[in-house]
C-alpha cells in the first residue's frame, strides 16, 4: 500500500485558503495531511475544510489563547482512534499535539513551542522537549511511530542559511535545541529528509522579513520522523518549496506498507 503524507504549517488556515491552498492540496493528493499553525478554532478549522469532502478532520486549539497554535489532522482513511494533546497539563493548552492511530503505524503531528524573541521561552522548551520525547517514545512501544510537524529546530549546520549568526542568538538554533533533537533520534526515530538527502541544502521556512524566501535565507525546521524500524518502507521525502501561501511549504514522505 502507497501512502503519501504531507505536512504543512500554514501560519493561519483562514488567510491560507484564500490563496492557492485548495488548488495545491488537490494537486498534492495526500492520504493525510497535518497542519500546524491554524490559528482557529475547531469549528472554524472543520468549516473550512467542508471544501475538502473526501477528508475526515481532527483538529485541536489552544485553549490558552484564540488564534493562536493549533495543530489538525486530515485524513482520507478513518484512523482506528485518535487523542489530542500529551496527557501533561502543563503542556495541554495551547493545542499542540494531534495523535492518530492506524492499523500499521501511530502519526503524531505536532507544533513544538518557538523559544521566543530573547530565548525568553527557552527553558519551557525544555520542559517541552522532554515531555514529548517520553510521549512518542511510549507510543514506539505499541506500534511503529511516524512523527511530523514544525519542530522549530534547525538540527544541523546544513539545515540553516547562516549558522554562524544564530548560534546560540536565535531560536532554533540553541544548542539546547540541538541537544534535544539530537536526543528525540537517539531514542529511535530517523529524519527522513537528511537521511535520504545527506548533502541537500533544501530549507521549509523563511522569515517574512528580509525577503527572506527570495534570497532563500531559509530554515529546514518542518520534518517527518519515523521509528528506526520503519525507515525501510520509506521511498521519498520531499520538500515542496516551490508552494507559496505561508512563511512554511509542505514536506511530505512516501511509504510503501
Amino acid at each position: 500500500m502507497a501512502l503519501h503524507l504531507v505536512n504543512w504549517n500554514v501560519n493561519g488556515i483562514r488567510s491560507i485558503i484564500k490563496k492557492d491552498f485548495a488548488k495545491d492540496i488537490a494537486a498534492l493528493n495526500p492520504d493525510v495531511l497535518c497542519l500546524q499553525e491554524h490559528k482557529a478554532t475547531v469549528a472554524d478549522v472543520k468549516k473550512v475544510l467542508e471544501a475538502f469532502p473526501e477528508y475526515k478532520s481532527f483538529v485541536n486549539d489552544s485553549k490558552a489563547r484564540k488564534g493562536y497554535s493549533g495543530t489538525a489532522i486530515i485524513t482520507k482513511e478513518e484512523p482506528l482512534s485518535v487523542t489530542y494533546d500529551m496527557g501533561v497539563e502543563e503542556h495541554d493548552q495551547e493545542g499542540r499535539v494531534v495523535t492518530a492511530e492506524y492499523e500499521n503505524f501511530i502519526l503524531v503531528t505536532v507544533y513544538t513551542p518557538n523559544s521566543g524573541e530573547g530565548l525568553k521561552r527557552l527553558e519551557y522548551r525544555q520542559t517541552w522537549d522532554d515531555a514529548f520525547r517520553d510521549y512518542v517514545s511510549w507510543l514506539n512501544k505499541r506500534k511503529p511511530v511516524i512523527i511530523c510537524g514544525d519542530l522549530n529546530v534547525a538540527h544541523q549546520p546544513i539545515d540553516l542559511a547562516r549558522p554562524k549568526q544564530n548560534y546560540n542568538k536565535s531560536a532554533g538554533y540553541t544548542q539546547q535545541e540541538i541537544d534535544s533533537f539530537t536526543a528525540l533520534l537517539n531514542a529511535g526515530f530517523v529524519d527522513t529528509f537528511r537521511h535520504m538527502h545527506p548533502e541537500e541544502i533544501k530549507y521549509s521556512y523563511w522569515n517574512y522579513l528580509f525577503n527572506a524566501r527570495a534570497n532563500n535565507t531559509g530554515w529546514r525546521i518542518d520534518y517527518f520522523l519515523v521509528s528506526e524500524r520503519l525507515m525501510p518502507k520509506v521511498k521519498e521525502a520531499l520538500i515542496y518549496n516551490e508552494l507559496m501561501g505561508s512563511d512554511h511549504c509542505p514536506v511530505a514522505v512516501k511509504l510503501e506498507l
